[in-house]
């Protein structure tokens, strides 16, 4: 009686017991909104898969493979059982029905990494298993499987690809501006992706504080006694508003060659997205289902992608920002001035055809203008243009 109530507590502690599953999920429920974008046209194009698997014969993912099965730990039941444990949750929640294949690479840098084309495979390196601990570590296997349910992981390895390429023909001037505006604007995604990830990792691990914990440990190792996740977050908004426009040059700079945004602004975007009514709805059961992806709209995808960048700007304290922002500001006013007069001059000559000379026409008197300058005046400050 006693062993059996033992087995049912221990059992009750296993943690998809405890967390919400998520079933039918589309990554588009966790998607950033320009990651998402990306993502639903790319969908859309008839033939892209078979494209890129086309080009499996020129991408390196067979070497890796062998790679990694060659010199590297296979998660299995009798390897690393943890953590087969954590991405068999992890895929149970997120409804993902075919489980990855999972390495532990020998590196003491701490990453973790999903690629392939034809099937992704799940990376980590032993920097980050001894870095973290488990619930954070559930977070990053999360993160993981997030990028496969999503498809990134095609992406990806078309960005190492063309990184390498890069690298080659770094001696052909032309080729090699091409292919790095392709690899700028492949991290740019990727970028936002890491943000999506991040989020799917979330909804995995179900812990923000964790989460957290977690990224603060990227930045700063494994010293928790010694940092604060309250003062790491005050870091990213210290790093968003300080500086002068130089800084903010400074900031793109030091971005643009990363795939990975920094550990503060990760931070302190998953915190945001955590605090939304679209993270609450999604905990409640309320979420895009996959079997509805071939119904998203494109147009509709890439119209929420500009409001998110167009708001993200205006929220933003970045003196760029804040700069853009102005400008922004005063063309609006400017063409919206502008506007009203073309409205007021085509009304004036739409509208007033004089029956006879045009100084004993009361509407054509100096006195009836006057007056009605302000009325025209006061409806475009009502109206002042289109929301945002």
């Amino acid at each position: 009686m006693s062993d059996s109530g033992h087995e049912q507590n221990e059992h009750a502690n296993v943690p998809s017991r405890q967390r919400r599953r998520f079933p039918g999920i589309s990554s588009r429920a966790y998607e950033h909104p320009a990651d998402r974008s990306a993502l639903v046209a790319l969908r859309k194009l008839s033939g892209f898969d078979a494209v890129f698997k086309a080009l499996s014969g020129l991408l390196p993912e067979r070497s890796l493979r062998l790679l990694f099965l060659s010199d590297s730990v296979r998660v299995s039941d009798v390897q690393f059982t943890h953590l087969n444990d954590m991405l068999r949750d992890a895929c149970h929640i997120l409804d993902l029905e075919k489980v990855p294949p999972m390495y532990v690479t020998q590196d003491p840098q701490p990453n973790a990494m999903c690629i392939g084309l034809d099937e992704p495979i799940i990376v980590v390196t032993t920097g980050l298993v001894e870095l973290l601990n488990e619930e954070e570590m559930r977070a990053v296997v999360g993160h993981e499987v997030g990028h496969a349910l999503s498809g990134h992981a095609v992406y990806r390895t078309v960005l190492l690809f063309l990184t390498t390429l890069a690298l080659r023909v770094a001696w052909i001037p032309l080729g090699n501006v091409a292919i790095m505006a392709i690899v700028t604007a492949l991290r740019e995604w990727f970028r936002k992706s890491e943000l999506s990830a991040d989020r799917a990792g979330l909804l995995v691990g179900q812990d923000l504080q964790a989460s957290m914990r977690g990224l603060m440990k990227l930045a700063g190792g494994n010293h928790l006694h010694e940092m604060n996740v309250d003062a790491f977050l005050e870091q990213a908004d210290e790093y968003e508003a300080g500086g002068d426009l130089r800084d903010s040059v400074l900031k793109i700079l030091n971005v643009l060659p990363r795939t990975h945004p920094f550990a503060t602004v990760r931070a302190a975007e998953l915190r945001k997205w955590a605090a939304t009514r679209e993270y609450q709805r999604i905990m409640d059961g309320h979420y895009p289902r996959r079997d509805e992806d071939g119904d998203a709209s494109v147009s509709d995808s890439f119209r929420q992608s500009a409001a998110d960048y167009a708001s993200e700007v205006k929220r933003s304290k970045d003196p760029l920002m804040k700069l853009v922002t102005d400008i922004a500001g005063g063309a609006g006013d400017l063409a919206g001035d502008l506007g009203g007069r073309v409205r007021r001059g085509f009304a004036g000559f739409a509208g007033n055809t004089p029956k006879g000379p045009a100084k004993d026409s009361p509407k054509n008197s100096p006195k009836d203008t006057s007056k009605d300058a302000p009325r025209e005046d006061r409806s475009d400050d009502e109206n002042p243009g289109t929301p945002d």
